[in-house]
């Protein structure tokens, strides 16, 4: 039997000596089980650590990597910190703009993309960054928009509620 995502909260709770340090796994679970953290996701967060939601949900409305509102399969985060910019983070940006047809925040009309803008992804060194369901690409160009969007296209994606 799967495990509920109460059960994956206790188990988290048990790994703290209280249970209000175990809010950042409780939510990351809760994003993995909804997709993304909707006010039903939050509440379930809430329930399960005990705690008022609107705690839950201020600590979730701090961090980039939680998704208040649905996302789509793939989710691109292009890192908009001053290192990247002076890289070209902006043109790139541009260009995802461009192919997807949508602003940051938004997600492609089939459900596929969600781009998104970060304040720093902590590859300062190693910039433009930007983050595709996760995982790094480094020293991203324009020019490598385009494929990306097309291996995104055709490969299932992680992401969440489809949107």
């Amino acid at each position: 039997m799967a495990d509920t995502l109460y059960d994956e909260i206790q188990r988290e709770i048990a790994k703290y000596p209280d249970r209000r340090s175990a809010i950042l796994p409780a939510l990351r679970h809760a994003q993995e089980h909804y997709g993304w953290l909707s006010p039903e996701a939050i509440e379930a967060v809430a329930d399960g650590l005990d705690l008022p939601a609107a705690r839950c949900m201020a600590v979730a409305s701090f961090y980039d990597m939680f998704f208040l509102q649905p996302v789509g399969e793939h989710v691109v985060e292009v890192c908009t910190n001053l290192s990247c910019a002076l890289v070209g983070s902006d043109e790139v940006l541009l260009a995802f703009e461009e192919h997807l047809g949508v602003k940051p925040g938004g997600t492609t009309a089939d459900g596929r993309i969600t781009l998104r803008t970060v304040e720093c992804l902590g590859g300062c060194g190693w910039g433009p960054v930007v983050s595709v369901d996760h995982a790094y690409e480094e020293h991203f160009g324009v020019d490598d928009v385009a494929p990306l969007i097309e291996r995104l296209r055709s490969t299932p994606g992680h992401g969440g509620s489809h949107a």
